[in-house]
């Protein structure tokens, strides 16, 4: 029993240290390479290691060729430099043993060493000076050069590409033709990118370092080789130099090609256009794509081969060859045009309901040059705003304000931008992403250099400023905002202004749904049993059309438990509900004061209010106003709305209580909104100061009612 416990633990063991084996091998690598550089390492250890160290480079170079897209070799620039450091470590070690043994002879480095310096350049060590040289020069100056280049205009252009991707992948998740885990993927995918080619663009300059080491290292070995085998072991100057020459020639040479190999697979990495297919495959593709390149490339070589003095049979069989490929090519593409076409015609792709683009609550659309506003890379500021100005809101008004949907729009200016609710815009401006909105008084534009413009929130003069004349700016007395504030603060406009449209039927359900953890009971006794959620919708909506909140959810669901047997009419709840709500109402409007000051309606305009009344309640048909006295009363409290707002005064109209919802109704389009209050919500503790008096002399007239 202990036995076969003992060779279970054993076989554990060895999953174990092969599941662990792969990570192991970076550290390993780094081990190796400073034993390289500390410990002084024999002839055959050092041919094991130059062995490896081709084998390595090519096998790198294959890999390169057959990944499909650069991306997919993401190690290759960690790669890098772990062969060039390894390059590095057995110039370093080679170094020590010629210097130390190389009076022995040629085979002291080696047999790798001395085979490349002496069958690769025939054992002349000039002509493996030359070659050495040669492939220093084309690895240096040409492969590294260029890998380089293009690594650094990939990056470049990459990380400027980024935001306009991400909006992308963002505007495919909101449009519903990608999911969350495509638009994941998406995002890694270019992140990876970028992380990628900026990398190679580093990692090539450790082969332009390896390429002077080299030749440093050159003039080390053959320098100190001849002094140490003259001065220090007796040679004569052309042994020594036969020696040490050909010995450094070969260290050379064994470093540099497989260099070179990297370089190459380098360059084929960082040039390559993704197309799905290995770099093979994409070259014998797009060749065999023009049979005509290969017949007019067979008759150019052709009439090379034609011409007295040229080698007739090297230009001939190529020639022959060309033309023999070409004219397969084309044979083939014309079996295959003649064919018949079996294919059956492609059904119709069956459509679902994702094509339908289904319209958001809210959306901001921006021109390409406000990106930059949206963008986290960039620096970009509008989002956290955005997302204060909805958690503002949600917190005043009691309800979740839904998420607002960015993106570009390439319809709009590069500096517009519009805000939509449910698809239909409410607001549009243009902002600069590279200057600052400065507001002030009209008598101090002419203080600060700028373009004269308006506020796209409230409509104030103001100017835009460069971001140089800030300080000035503040000095003069302007508020000074960037384009993120801009927009966010003309957002939180637009949503004050719609918040009755925003409310929908989802955000009700979240609104009962957490205040039924607090008071079941109430929700449960209200609906379905007393009102339908459709009336209750209505009640709460028409709430907030006059900027009533929704937080004293409490208040509301008893008034409406109160009065809701007596009746189900939306508008005679609303009432219901304002009169239990007037101490909250007159707080929201007013504040905590003890003095109300407001305007009120003229007597002779009450009158003509009070008669338009009962023509509805005779007929059962809507109530209205007659149109010229319905567009002066707008007039005129939208003049006396825009004053108190500039004086910081909150727009308030008292009213007899039959008259307010007609009088609500009928200044529902003012702008800035209005507070149309009843006397008998205003709390008896409370003093009414009367400030103005709206209306006109009328005569009691019947066209007063229509």
């Amino acid at each position: 029993m202990s036995t076969q416990v003992a060779k279970a633990a054993t076989g554990l063991g060895l999953i174990a240290w092969r599941r662990h084996l792969p990570s192991l091998a970076g550290p390993a690598a780094f081990v190796l390479i400073l034993a390289m550089v500390v410990v002084p390492l024999p002839p055959f250890i050092l041919d094991f290691l130059f062995t490896f160290n081709i084998s390595l480079a090519l096998m790198t170079l294959l890999a390169a060729l057959y990944t499909a897209r650069s991306t997919d070799f993401s190690s290759f620039p960690t790669l890098l430099l772990i062969t060039t450091l390894m390059r590095l470590s057995l110039n370093v070690a080679a170094a020590r043993v010629i210097l130390l043994d190389g009076y022995m002879g040629t085979g002291a480095a080696g047999r790798v060493i001395e085979s490349f310096g002496d069958f690769v350049v025939g054992g002349d060590f000039a002509v493996g000076i030359a070659v050495f040289t040669i492939l220093v020069l084309i690895n240096f100056v040409v492969l590294t050069k260029g890998s380089g280049r293009i690594a650094e205009v990939a990056a470049r252009f990459v990380l400027d590409g980024m935001p306009g991707k991400q909006m992308a992948i963002d505007a495919d998740l909101n449009a519903g033709l990608i999911g969350q885990e495509e638009a994941i993927r998406r995002r890694e995918q270019v992140t990876h990118e970028a992380d990628f080619f900026g990398a190679m663009d580093g990692a090539s300059k450790f082969v332009r370092g390896d390429a002077i080491a080299a030749i440093l290292i050159l003039f080390i070995n053959m320098i100190g080789g001849l002094l140490i085998g003259v001065w220090q072991h007796g040679m004569d100057l052309s042994g020594a130099a036969a020696n040490y020459a050909l010995l450094t020639v070969g260290d050379g040479l064994v470093a540099q090609i497989p260099a070179l190999v990297i370089s190459a697979a380098a360059g084929v990495v960082v040039s390559r256009v993704s197309t799905g297919a290995d770099i093979g495959r994409q070259v014998v593709e797009q060749f065999a794509a023009y049979p005509k390149v290969w017949l007019l490339g067979s008759g150019i070589v052709g009439l090379f081969g034609v011409i007295p003095g040229m080698p007739h049979l090297p230009f001939l069989t190529f020639a022959a060859l060309l033309g023999g490929t070409g004219w397969y090519i084309l044979r083939q593409r014309m079996v295959v045009a003649a064919a018949p076409k079996t294919t059956p015609p492609p059904e119709p792709e069956e459509i679902d309901v994702n094509v339908v683009e289904v319209v958001e609550p809210l959306a901001i659309e921006v021109g390409y040059r406000l990106v930059s506003l949206v963008s986290k890379e960039r620096g970009g500021g509008l989002l956290p705003r955005l997302k204060g100005v909805r958690k503002l809101l949600s917190r005043e008004f009691g309800f979740l304000v839904p998420a607002v949907h960015v993106r570009d729009n390439p319809d709009l200016r590069p500096i517009a931008y519009r805000i939509l609710v449910h698809g239909v815009e409410r607001a549009a401006a243009e902002v600069h992403p590279d200057r600052l909105l400065a507001i002030g008084a009209d008598k101090a534009t002419a203080q600060v250099p700028g373009t004269p413009t308006r506020d796209p929130a409230f409509g104030r003069p103001a100017l835009w400023i460069a971001p140089s004349a800030a300080d000035q700016a503040r000095a003069s007395g302007y508020a000074v905002f960037d384009a993120a504030v801009v927009v966010a603060t003309h957002f939180e406009r637009v949503l004050r202004d719609h918040v009755d449209e925003i409310f929908g039927r989802t955000e009700m359900d979240g609104v009962l749904a957490a205040f039924g953890k607090q008071a079941p009971k109430l929700v449960d006794e209200l609906i379905p049993k007393l009102l339908s959620p459709a009336t209750v919708y209505k009640v709460m909506r028409a709430l907030l059309a006059e900027r009533v909140p929704l937080r004293d959810l409490r208040s509301i669901i008893t008034a409406l438990l109160e009065d809701g047997a007596a009746t189900q009419d939306a508008a005679k709840l609303v009432e219901t509900v304002r009169l239990r709500l007037g101490r909250f109402i007159v707080q929201s409007a007013f504040g905590a004061v003890d003095e109300i000051r407001a305007a009120v309606l003229d007597g002779d305009l009450e009158k003509l209010l009070l008669q338009s009344l009962k023509l509805p309640a005779e007929t059962g048909s809507a109530f209205a106003i007659e149109p010229s006295i319905a567009a002066q009363l707008r007039e005129t409290a939208g003049a006396l709305a825009m004053r108190w707002e500039a004086e910081g005064r909150p727009p308030a109209i008292l009213v007899r209580p039959e008259l307010r919802p007609l009088v609500a109704q009928t200044l529902m389009v003012v702008r800035p909104r209005l507070w149309v209050v009843s006397y008998a919500e205003i709390p008896p503790e409370k003093r009414i100061r009367v400030t103005e008096v709206i209306g006109r002399k009328a005569e009691r007239s019947g066209d007063a009612a229509a």
